[in-house]
C-alpha cells in the first residue's frame, strides 16, 4: 500500500488527495519553452472565440473606452454572426453611433438581449421603435457591477480591446499606438468573466507593466490591425464646447460651486461629460487661483481640462475610470498622482467603499429635469432613446452637491418640463438645477438656496422656470407610445425606476 492509499484508509476525510505523478502532470506546457509563453496566443480571432468555449445563448460582454472610435464590438459581433451564434446576450459597458451595424446582427437572431448603460444613433432609434422582443436592460456604471456582483448578469466571454500586452496578458490602454487611457470598464470585466480574449493591436515584452489588466485574469490574447481610434473618445457627449450658452450655464455653474459652501481647502469634484458641465472646469480654473483653494481629487471622467489643473497643483490627485480625450490618457501615464480605477472602485453602491461617497461637487448634464427635480438623461423630446445612465445616479446620490446643468430650452423645446418622460436620477439627489435663466435651489437645501440669494446669483423656483420654457415655447405634443416595453431603466442599487416604451408609428 503507498502512501496516499494510507492516507485514504487512515484519513477517510482525505480521500481526495492524488497520489504525485509528474513535475509537470497539471502544467504540460512547461514541457515546452515555446508553449510555456505562447500558450494563450492565437493565431485570429476565431480561433480564440473557439477556445474559449463560447456556445448559443451564452453572454458577451465589452468595453466602451474608445467611445466613437470602438472597432471591436462590430468587429466580434459580425464574426460570431458569420460563425453562426445565435441568441447571445450583448453586455457592453456602454454602446455608441458606431454600433449602428449591430441592428442587423438583432434583426437576423445573433443578440437578442443587451445590458448597457445607454446606446446612441440608429441603434437606439430602431430599439426604441421596436426592434427587439426583449426591453434592453439600462443601468448605471455602478449598478453594473453589482448586477455582476448579485448574479443577474454573467459574462461568459469579454472581448477586450487594448492598445497593448504582452504574451501573459498584461495589458493597459498608455502605450501603444492606440491610447485610450484608463481601463476602468475592461477591469470589471476582466474580473467577473469566466473567460477574457485579449485583442491587441502590438504584443510587447514581458512584463508589460503597469497593467490594467493583469495575466492572472486573461485566457487568450489575438493581435489584431486595430482595436480602435482615440481620436474619436472625444465626440460626441464628451466633446468640448465653444458654445456661448453652454459657456454661459459653465460659468454659472462655477459661481454656484464657488458660493454654496463646499468651495474650500481640500474640496473634491467631478465634471460629467455633458459640455457644459465639461466646460465648468475651466471656471472653476479661475475661481482656484484667485481664492487659492486647492481641490484634493477630481474623480470619474477625466478631461485635459481637469489635467491641466493637476499639472498647475490646483487638484492634488485624479481617480480615473474613463479618459476622455488623448490629453487625460496621455496623464495617466506619466502623472504618478493621475491613478486608475475600476467602476467598481469608482461608484459601486455595492463595493467595499467608493470613491464617490466621497464627492463634495458635481457637475451633471440632462436631457430634461422636471419641477420635482427628476431628471432623464436616457430619452430626447421624441421619446427616443439618445443617452446614457452612465454615472449619474451613482454620483448624484453620493455628492455633497449635485448641480444640474442644462438650457431651459433646445430647439425651441422645453428641457425644464412638469414630468419627465423617463427617470432615471430621483429628485431627492438632486440639490441645484442651473439654466440659461436663472439657477433653481431644490427646496430640501434651503442652506445653499439662502447661501446664493446671499451672493447675489439669480435664483428662481423651478416652477417659474418651468412657466418660463412653456411662455417661450408653447406646450408641446405629448409624445405618443405603444403599450410595448422597449427598455428597463435599472437604479444603481438594480431596482427599477421607471420604463421606455415603444414610440408610437405614425402611417
Amino acid at each position: 500500500m503507498n502512501q496516499t492509499e494510507l492516507l485514504h484508509v487512515n484519513f477517510p476525510h482525505l480521500r481526495a488527495l492524488k497520489p504525485f505523478d509528474t513535475a509537470h502532470s497539471t502544467t504540460p506546457w512547461l514541457d515546452n519553452l515555446e508553449s510555456k509563453h505562447q500558450r494563450k496566443l492565437c493565431d485570429s480571432l476565431e480561433q480564440a472565440i473557439e477556445r474559449s468555449g463560447l456556445r448559443d445563448g451564452m453572454t458577451i460582454s465589452f468595453h466602451h473606452a474608445f467611445r466613437e472610435g470602438d472597432r471591436v464590438i462590430n468587429t466580434v459581433v459580425a464574426l460570431l454572426a458569420k460563425m453562426g451564434f445565435k441568441n447571445l446576450t450583448l453586455a457592453s459597458s456602454s454602446l455608441m453611433t458606431c454600433n449602428d451595424t449591430l441592428i442587423e446582427h438583432i434583426e437576423s437572431g445573433v443578440i437578442t438581449r443587451i445590458y448597457t448603460s445607454g446606446m446612441r444613433g440608429k441603434l437606439a432609434d430602431a430599439i426604441s421603435h421596436g426592434l427587439m422582443d426583449e426591453p434592453v436592460q439600462i443601468h448605471s456604471h455602478g449598478g453594473r457591477v453589482k448586477l455582476l456582483q448579485d448574479g443577474e448578469l454573467n459574462i461568459d466571454v469579454a472581448f477586450l480591446g487594448v492598445p497593448c500586452s504582452d504574451e501573459f496578458g498584461n495589458a493597459n490602454g498608455t502605450q501603444g499606438k492606440s491610447c485610450c487611457g484608463s481601463l476602468g470598464y475592461a477591469m470589471v470585466d476582466a474580473q467577473f468573466a469566466r473567460k477574457v480574449v485579449l485583442l491587441t493591436e502590438e504584443l510587447v515584452p514581458f512584463p508589460n507593466m503597469p497593467a490594467s489588466l493583469v495575466q492572472d485574469q486573461v485566457d487568450y490574447i489575438v493581435k489584431i490591425e486595430s482595436v480602435g481610434d482615440p481620436a474619436k473618445i472625444s465626440v460626441g457627449a464628451a466633446r468640448v464646447t465653444s458654445n456661448p450658452r453652454e459657456l454661459m450655464i459653465a460659468r454659472y455653474a462655477a459661481e454656484v460651486i464657488e458660493h454654496s459652501g463646499y468651495f474650500r481647502e481640500g474640496f473634491s469634484m467631478q465634471t460629467g461629460s455633458g459640455a457644459a458641465a465639461t466646460a465648468c472646469t475651466r471656471f472653476m480654473e479661475e475661481k482656484m487661483e484667485l481664492s487659492g483653494v486647492k481641490a484634493s481629487f477630481a474623480l470619474g471622467g477625466i478631461t485635459g481640462s481637469l489635467v491641466d489643473l493637476h499639472e498647475k497643483g490646483l487638484i492634488g490627485k485624479l481617480l480615473d475610470t474613463q479618459c476622455f480625450d488623448g490629453q487625460a490618457a496621455a496623464s495617466l501615464a506619466r502623472n504618478p498622482n493621475h491613478v486608475e480605477i475600476s467602476t467598481n472602485v469608482y461608484a459601486n453602491p455595492d463595493s467595499k467603499a467608493a470613491c464617490c461617497d466621497q464627492l463634495d461637487v458635481v457637475i451633471l448634464s440632462a436631457l430634461e429635469i422636471d419641477v420635482d427635480f427628476n431628471v432623464n438623461v436616457i430619452t430626447g423630446s421624441d421619446g427616443v432613446m439618445r443617452g446614457a445612465s452612465g454615472g449619474h445616479c451613482d454620483v448624484a446620490a453620493a455628492a455633497n452637491l449635485t448641480i444640474v446643468v442644462a438650457p431651459l430650452l433646445r430647439s425651441r423645446i422645453p428641457t425644464v418640463v412638469k414630468h419627465v418622460t423617463t427617470r432615471l436620477t430621483p429628485g431627492e439627489s438632486v440639490d441645484v438645477l442651473v439654466t440659461d435663466h436663472g439657477i433653481a435651489v431644490n427646496p430640501a437645501r434651503p442652506d445653499i438656496r439662502e447661501r446664493l440669494l446671499a451672493s447675489g446669483l439669480k435664483v428662481a423656483d423651478i416652477d417659474d422656470l418651468y412657466q418660463r420654457a412653456i411662455s417661450l415655447s408653447g406646450n408641446p405634443k405629448p409624445i405618443e407610445f405603444t403599450d410595448k416595453i422597449v427598455g428597463v431603466i435599472r437604479y444603481r442599487d438594480g431596482s427599477v425606476i421607471d420604463v421606455v416604451r415603444q414610440v408610437k408609428e405614425y402611417t
